[in-house]
């Protein structure tokens, strides 16, 4: 007899349905488990083994044989156990096999047979909705999984309740959504002393989601300020949620089964290497581009990041997503996010400080800054000099927009991208307008096109270089709600491209 059970096998964020088939036939005894397993599923027969005498369930003295189909594509995960199990159990005839059959399970097995947590329930999930079959995974997964409504989701501690449930026994009441998580408290705009320029290069980068570089001495609020970008973008949609939500469950960092609607931030220190940052390892496992998916990638100290891993970045920035080759599979993950870098102007930090004259100005600055490459710094909508603060301004009172005032003009000019992209798919703000759509909605005025360019002659502009400008002149008049972008517009645009480097 042959009873089938299934699972998924993970792809990137894709989680495609793998059947599990066990035979038991006469012949010496054993138990094999065949169609490109990696180690963990090799191994998966002794926990099995072990969790059914936990049970008081003896394997027959037969050949059990454990295909995964389709063969050929690999298979990872200790997730595995469990249809495993169930497999076996349905050739077994301890539990029906068509029962078995209308359920995708995944879920890692305890000797003694409980069912211990794994990552990618969610798109598990999903997978399982799309094949109208329901889902059996470990009760900490449920609330995960649960968020995808249209599949019934059997969560439990242990695989005798899911013998239980599915011999009618004691039935698994479906698992519940976990909490939608607000995000944590951030730290205002408002105690951020001075820096009026820098906040409102913050807020248009908000807005139209456009990477910006920080350039100052130590001690400035290059930091600071980054860390407050979080705050003042919108709340994620139920899309964009559930995008963000799908690369977390794969990496395992979602908290308690909930889904955050705030934007994500992640701030990867510089040591992290290409793998940590772009994704990959030996199970090419999403980097922190990806866990930044719609959200903020801050990354300080940038030109301390080792060069290869700066310049990996260049096409993620282009196209939105990045591709984990490996021999045998191409693992593609999403990533479109909001790039802010911090940089001291040389090593030392204090090459534009009188009172503190760098010794070897100004080949220190040259060679510092020089690490970032003119093609990844042409990529920067804005780049931006952030002067050192002064004790008088330290001793001045909180003041100055909060984030929640600033945040309120972000999100009205997101709306208005919103309406603007409804009929394209795949532009959801400025920064991903291209071509005769950039053309026809960032169109300037004569006296624009006259003022563009003279800085494209003065400034050496690439076209990226133009075309960026544009963008970033959209979002000023969306944040202004004007119709058209007008040669103020396009001034301040090209301010914040002003060259303080030549790239290396």
């Amino acid at each position: 007899m042959v009873a089938i059970a299934y699972s998924v096998a993970f792809v990137g964020v894709e989680a495609r349905l793998v059947e599990v088939q066990c035979a038991v036939a006469a012949g010496l005894p054993g138990f094999s488990i065949v169609g490109l397993p990696d180690k963990a599923i090799s191994e998966a027969k002794e926990r099995v083994r072990a969790a059914f005498g936990a049970l008081a369930i003896a394997l027959p003295n037969k050949r059990l044989t454990v295909n995964l189909s389709p063969a050929d594509l690999p298979k990872e995960g200790s997730h595995f156990d469990l249809p495993i199990a169930l497999a076996v159990l349905a050739a077994l005839q301890i539990v029906p096999a068509e029962e078995v059959a209308r359920c995708v399970a995944l879920g890692e097995l305890a000797l003694d047979g409980r069912l211990v947590a794994v990552t990618g329930a969610l798109p598990a999930a999903l997978a399982a909705s799309e094949e109208d079959r329901a889902l059996i995974c470990p009760r900490a997964c449920g609330p995960e999984a649960a968020w995808i409504e249209q599949v019934p989701v059997l969560a439990s501690d242990s695989l005798r309740a899911i013998v239980d449930h599915l011999t009618d026994r004691a039935p698994i009441a479906p698992a519940r959504p976990g909490r939608m998580i607000d995000g944590p408290g951030t730290a205002c705009l408002s105690e951020v002393r001075g820096q009026e320029r820098a906040k409102r290069a913050l807020e248009i980068a908000a807005a139209g989601r456009h990477h910006l570089l920080m350039v100052g001495p130590p001690g400035a609020g290059k930091s600071m300020l980054a860390q407050r970008l979080s705050g003042l973008m919108p709340p994620l949609t139920a899309r964009e949620a559930l995008e963000t939500a799908m690369i977390h469950s794969l990496a395992g960092t979602l908290d308690h089964g909930g889904i955050p609607r705030h934007a994500p931030f992640q701030d990867p220190h510089h040591t992290a290497s290409s793998p940590a940052i772009v994704g990959g390892g030996p199970k090419a496992k999403p980097g922190q581009i990806s866990l930044a998916h719609n959200g903020v990638l801050f990354l300080d100290e940038f030109p301390e990041f080792p060069r290869g891993v700066l310049e990996n970045l260049r096409q993620p920035i282009e196209t939105g997503d990045v591709v984990v080759s490996r021999a045998n599979a191409h693992v593609r993950y999403p990533c479109r996010f909001l790039l802010v870098a911090a940089a001291n102007p040389c090593r030392c930090g204090y090459l534009a400080d009188p009172s503190r004259a760098c010794a070897r100005a100004p080949l220190c600055g040259e060679s510092y800054l020089g690490k970032i490459s003119g093609p990844l710094l042409d990529r920067f909508d804005l780049r931006l000099e952030v002067p050192g603060v002064g004790l008088h301004d330290l001793d001045l009172p909180a003041g100055g927009e909060t984030s929640a005032q600033v945040a309120v003009r972000v999100a009205a000019a997101r709306q208005i991208q919103a309406q603007r992209f409804a009929d394209h798919p795949g532009v959801r703000v400025n920064a991903d307008a291209s071509g005769a759509l950039l053309d026809r909605i960032a169109a300037p005025d004569e006296a624009g096109r006259a003022l563009i360019h003279k800085a494209a002659d003065r400034l050496g502009l690439t076209a990226r270089g133009y075309h960026r400008i544009l963008r970033t002149a959209r979002t000023i008049a969306d944040l202004e709600a004007a119709e058209r972008v007008l040669t103020q517009h396009l001034a301040e645009a090209i301010s914040y491209r002003l060259p303080f480097v030549a790239g290396g």
